[in-house]
């Protein structure tokens, strides 16, 4: 039987998948993903979306740490499920203040600085749980030692912008993620951060982009609100959902294939393309849908809301349709760096994609909100079958389920 307090962590094997317990944990990880497009919807605007940007790639780094942990060790086991707990506990914290840590004047300081050192209990507990882990690994207890010098430093100018406020907060929380990434890179180039089980790691990553891809959905019913379902606000619900499909579809028909390729490295590369391939590459996806939420989040209100039919009225501002073309190409350009490092082969069709999503940004903003999200779908909805086609003219179907 489990103890509550294991004598020493449970290494993982190369067979290892995902827990419940994993899961459990992204429950809380959609909840910060839900308070960032609520902080976005409320004030649209494209310093905002640079805001939410920084707090989204702030939630990615508490999530992907966490990942990795729970692919060197159990994560549902003893000391290390205990950890994670309370990890979890600052991370609902931080998305409960999420929507006030941009604001300025008295009584803002306090928001700021309970994400601030919310953040830090995540990190501490990551690093000293992943360094009892790593028991018996000289490399990785080396590598976990050149990250935490490097991630400590990044909570410098947290914590000076988070006291600072306005232009210096956002220039200063920027750095300070700056110089949490490019350690772990730069960890990962001189040690290495080693991959115990590859289906474990790949299986992580596919689930956290189908919760991405869920807010999508999740921003029909917060868009909707107590307005009115009218005939134009169930279409935009079902063309919706036809995107959400469409960008599942792109992601999930080459997912099985990359996590081939991850499977069959060995040591450091192995390690060196989970860290670019997934943990830095997969980043873009998360951020693309939430903009795309975003921007679905904005059209369906309109709709839902607006009692005079007016046509003109309905059209989109410049900052919902960048957010929903231009969080479309955000997940593209990801997904043909994800597959040009993973599968080492992209499609013309693939490279051009993200470009050509750009290009409606324009015509997206002079058309009314539903045309807009019409337009989407039928863009994504001719990617997805000329990609299909693609595939049968080469003679490979291609496989149809994900990692």
């Amino acid at each position: 039987m489990r103890q509550i307090f294991a004598p020493r962590p449970v290494v993982t094997a190369e067979t290892h998948r995902t827990t419940l317990f994993e899961i459990f944990f992204d429950l809380v990880f959609v909840f910060g993903l839900i308070r960032v497009t609520e902080f976005m919807s409320a004030r649209p605007a494209p310093m905002t979306l640079a805001q939410g940007f920084l707090v989204l790639l702030l939630l990615w780094i508490s999530w992907l740490v966490y990942s990795w942990l729970g692919n060197q060790a159990q994560i549902d086991v003893g000391l290390i499920r205990a950890g994670t707990t309370v990890a979890m506990a600052a991370v609902f914290l931080a998305g409960l203040v999420i929507p006030d840590v941009w604001k300025s004047g008295p009584g803002t300081l306090e928001p700021r600085l309970v994400l601030v050192l919310a953040y830090v209990v995540v990190r501490v507990i990551h690093l000293a749980l992943y360094y009892w882990a790593a028991a018996g690994d000289r490399r990785l207890r080396r590598t976990i030692r050149l990250y935490a010098l490097s991630t400590a430093l990044s909570w410098i100018p947290l914590v000076i912008g988070a006291v600072s406020g306005g232009t210096a907060q956002i220039l200063l929380w920027t750095a300070a993620l700056a110089v949490d990434l490019a350690g772990g890179v730069v960890a990962s180039v001189l040690s290495g951060w080693p991959v115990r089980s590859p289906g474990h790691f790949v299986e992580r990553h596919s689930l956290v982009v189908i919760i991405a891809l869920g807010e999508s959905l999740i921003s029909v019913g917060a868009g909707v609100g107590a307005g009115m379902v009218r005939g134009p606000v169930l279409l935009g619900g079902l063309l919706t959902l036809t995107v959400t499909v469409c960008l599942y579809r792109l992601y999930s028909e080459h997912a099985a294939t990359a996590g081939r390729a991850l499977r069959t490295e060995s040591g450091l590369r192995r390690g060196h393309l989970a860290a670019n391939a997934y943990s830095v590459v997969h980043f873009p996806l998360i951020a693309g849908t939430i903009y795309l939420a975003l921007g679905v989040e904005q059209v369906l209100a309109r709709l839902a809301h607006d009692q005079a039919h007016h046509t003109a009225e309905l059209r989109l501002d410049w900052t919902p349709a960048v957010a929903l073309f231009g969080g479309t190409a955000l997940y593209l350009a990801g997904r043909a760096t994800f597959l040009s490092l993973s599968v080492r082969s992209v499609t013309p069709g693939q490279l051009l994609a993200p470009g050509a999503a750009l290009l409606l940004i324009p015509a997206g903003r002079f058309l009314p909100g539903l045309a807009a999200l019409g337009l989407l779908t039928a863009f994504l909805v001719v990617l997805v079958s000329y990609e299909a086609v693609s595939r049968r003219r080469r003679g490979s179907g291609g496989p149809n389920e994900s990692a």
